[in-house]
């Protein structure tokens, strides 16, 4: 996937994340359901914005943005920050 590719799918998830929060509030969603799934999108997000990082630093290294691979969720969400 390219950078323009992930870009639409970051866009993707902040859209689907808008749209359980106006289902929350407007009581069309089950808070529970809603919470379980916004976590999924942020997790989601966070391994969108980690992959374009890795492919910046292979840019900035001089090799092909096209080598670096997603990291699992789990390990984005590792992360210390």
């Amino acid at each position: 996937m390219d950078d323009n590719g992930i870009f639409t799918q970051i866009n993707a998830l902040v859209a689907e994340e808008h749209d359980l929060r106006s289902k929350r509030a407007a009581g069309a969603i089950d808070p529970e359901e809603e919470l379980a799934r916004l976590r999924h999108v942020e997790a989601s997000l966070d391994q969108c914005w980690d992959l374009l990082r890795r492919r910046d630093a292979l840019r900035a290294a001089g090799r092909d943005p096209v080598d670096a691979k997603p990291a699992s969720i789990a390990q984005v969400e590792g992360y210390i920050q």
